[in-house]
Formats: structure tokens, sequence, C-alpha cells
């Protein structure tokens, strides 16, 4: 029996509910008793949020842009257990990549590389036998692992109706998902909220979870999960004993981490310490590092500008020196001020000399290459590392300390950096770049005086 079950949920487009099927298939399994672990394709945090709030255990990010293959299957092979299911939730669209004339990093790409049978989820609103035409362009369109089809957000009465045009052109057909009252999840400008902000997530997974045990074929997904090969690579971590201690932020404001990045510094001997900007008056004490996530600090600015010890003791501990790396969210706590929608202003750390304010339209968004313009905390001159921006706020103080550059060619100044410090909005995946984490490390060590 292969080691490593494992499907991919992925979607003919973004919205197509392949979120709402992928925490329904994992609740399913988990009130199964199935031992069961999350995964999504691509650089997204919400997503996998709800995945470890489903399950109780953490889901991590698949990012072709960020990671080769065998760093993807590393992560794959050290996470679901040899008697449990991996459950991969796809990016965008099926094929969409890095840049709108490629797939790669797409979904296909990923379950391609790390060979897992794909499972389309397809919303055909509007729509009849004109599904079958869009159902024949993903299965031939270019190589790939689909292996079946879930119909969403359709009727019990039109199931027979799409079940029979899909098999007409090959494709099986592991049931439906029509539209559950109460269990809608709703969304704001960076998309879905966060899970923790829904008192009565679990009654909507339970109520997703029971309408799946009923129209979702869940025994024949698992059979297929068996059908991924094995994954025959020696796992490359292994965890030290901790002997730095590093201070993350972590609540409703702050709440953006790559579960592989925390995993990291805990393998490198980082002991993290979670604390709140929110509710806690001051840093963590006997800490030799800090390290501030994105989220959305902008629903909380009256509470975080308010929290003034708070605020007092990130500028003192970084001006002490302490290493800092704050990314989007944190980035913007760390300037003077930040201002809402309607133009108030609210003072912040003020280690950032400048104001961010919300806005309407997206700002940046997508991948980059950023190369660092100097020696600093988690680069060398020269060198650059694979981030992504996603966010509505405006800086006037962005940076100039790196070069940021899309596939497409746009470049822009970004962040500010220095010896003991990384702030700015681009996001960053530690594992594509060995540096960040050395670099990291030793000034931790420096700042606490082990070496």
């Amino acid at each position: 029996m292969n080691s490593r079950p494992r499907i991919m949920l992925a979607g003919t487009n973004s919205g197509c509910g392949k979120t709402t099927i992928v925490n329904a298939l994992l609740y399913a399994l988990k009130k199964r008793g199935l031992p069961i672990c999350g995964f999504k394709c691509g650089p997204d945090y919400i997503d996998t949020m709800f995945h470890t709030k489903a399950i109780g255990i953490p889901s991590y990010n698949l990012d072709l842009f960020f990671m080769d293959k065998y760093q993807c299957l590393e992560i794959l092979k050290s996470n679901i257990k040899s008697n449990g299911f991996g459950i991969i939730e796809g990016v965008m669209g099926f094929y969409d990549g890095i840049s709108g004339t490629s797939s790669d990093a797409s979904s296909s790409q990923l379950a391609l590389y790390t060979d897992t049978p794909s499972i389309l989820v397809v919303r055909p609103k509007g729509q009849s036998l004109s599904v079958g035409a869009l159902l024949h362009g993903f299965k031939t369109f270019e190589k790939n692992n689909i292996k079946g089809i879930i119909f969403n957000d359709i009727s019990k009465g039109m199931y027979n109706t799409y079940k029979a045009i899909a098999e007409n052109i090959g494709l099986k057909v592991y049931g439906y998902m029509p539209k559950v009252k109460d269990a809608e999840i709703p969304s704001r400008h960076l998309g879905l909220v966060t899970a923790d902000e829904l008192d009565d997530l679990k009654q909507k997974l339970n109520l997703l979870s029971d309408m799946a045990e009923k129209t979702i074929d869940i025994d024949g997904i698992l059979e297929l999960c068996k059908t991924a090969s094995d994954i025959d690579i020696k796992a490359q971590s292994k965890k030290v004993q901790p002997f730095i201690n590093i201070a993350v932020a972590k609540d409703d404001a702050f709440c953006f981490y790559y579960q592989d990045n925390l995993d990291l510094l805990e393998q490198n001997g980082f002991n993290i310490v979670y604390f709140s900007p929110l509710s806690e008056s001051e840093l963590p004490k006997n800490m030799s590092g800090l390290y501030i996530g994105g989220g959305y600090p902008e629903l909380y600015l009256d509470i975080l500008s308010k929290n003034k010890s708070m605020l007092s003791s990130i500028k003192n501990a970084f001006e002490s020196g302490m290493p800092l790396i704050a990314e989007c969210g944190g980035f913007m706590y760390l300037h003077s001020s930040i201002k809402d929608k309607n133009g108030k202003e609210y003072n912040m750390c003020n280690i950032i000399n400048g104001c961010c304010e919300m806005t309407d339209k997206l700002q940046n968004f997508g991948y980059i290459n950023i190369t660092s313009n100097k020696d600093c905390l988690i680069a060398n001159k020269g060198e650059s590392i694979r981030s992504h921006e996603f966010h509505y706020s405006y800086s006037n103080s962005s940076g100039a300390d790196f070069k940021a550059v899309k596939p497409n060619g746009k470049a822009w100044d970004c962040v500010h950096s220095a010896e003991n410090l990384y702030a700015g909005y681009p996001h960053l995946y530690f594992r594509n770049n060995k540096t960040i984490i050395t670099n990291f490390l030793k000034a931790c060590r420096r700042f606490g005086g082990i070496i």
C-alpha cells in the first residue's frame, strides 16, 4: 500500500467553491477518525488557517515558485502519516501559474510534479451542455493528473444531467455539493475572513461535512488517494535543541504565517514564544529576536494604537538592537501611523518614519523577486529572494533597500533593511533562500550574547 495517500482538489477558476469542498471533506474525514493533513497550493494564508481549524493540526503551503519539487515532496512526506491521507487545495484555476501565459507553479504542475491525482471542482452556473466543452478543455489542454469531477452549487435534480455530460467525455464524477444554508463563509478585501473570526465555524463545518457524506463519494476519493505514487525521498530536516527565544506576534491582527517558516525556525534552533500586540502590554521577556507577520492590523487600529506600552516595548527592543522581521501587516504596524479609509490617523510603533493609508484598490499583487542593495538582516548585497505581495494599503515610506521585479518585468523599490531589520510589504518564504534563516539566526545569537 502507498504510504502517503493524497489527493488534490483543484478548480476551474477562483470562486468555484474548492475551499468549501476541501473543508467539508477535511472535517468529514476527521469525524471518521482518519489521520488527515491539509495543504494549499500557492502562497495563500487564509485557506490554510481554515484547514487547521477544521482538523486541529497545521496545514502547509506547497508553492513551486518558492520551492522545488523535492522540497514539496519532503513536506508531503513529513506531514502525511503512513496510515493517513493528505488533501491538497489548488490555487485559482487549475492551469493558472506565475504568469498569464504559463502553467508554471500552477495546481496542475504541482499535481504532476508530486504525482498526485486531481479532482476538479466545477460550478456550472448558467450552463448545461456547455459544461461538457469546459470539461473537455480542462481534460485535454495540457498533460495533467485530472482523474475526476465534483460539481458544486448545483441541485440534486441537475446532478444526473451534469454527471452524464462528464462521464460522456471520460471523467469520473465523485458527487456534488448543493448550496448549504447557513454554511457560507463571508469575504472581505483580502479574501475570506479568517477562521478565528467565525464563532460558528464548527457549526458551518458540521453542516458542510454532513452534506458531503450524503452527496460526495468520499470512499471513492479515499481509494483514489491511494493511487498516488509513494514518496521515495529522505526527510532532510531534523529538529535541534532550541536555544534562541524569538517572539512571534500572533492574534487576530497578525495571523499570516507559513507553517513551514515556523517549522524551519524551530528546526534551526529557535524557540518560538507567541504574543499578542492586541491584548498583551509588552514583549515576552528574554527574547533574542522578533517576527511580526501579516494580517489585518487595519481592522484593529484603535486597539493597537491605544496599547501604548506594547508600541513602546517593540520600539525599545528594536532600538536596543533586537533583530526584527516585519512583513506586510507587520510592516504597517512599524510605521509612525496608519490611516483608515475615512482618513482618521492612528499612532503605531514609529520605527518606520511614515504613514500607511488604506485604499479601495489592490496595490502590488503577485509573485516577485526582491534583490538586496546592501548587506542586511536577511540577505547579502546582490542576493535575490523570491517573495510575494498582496495588500490594499499604501505607504509613503515603502523603502528602497531592495529592488522588486515581477515576472513580467515591472520593477519598483521596496523594503527598509539594516543589520537588525527587514521591514516591507513582500512576504518571505524562508525555504527558498537559506541566507534568510542563517543571517537571522546569527543576528539573534549575537543579540542574545550567545556568540
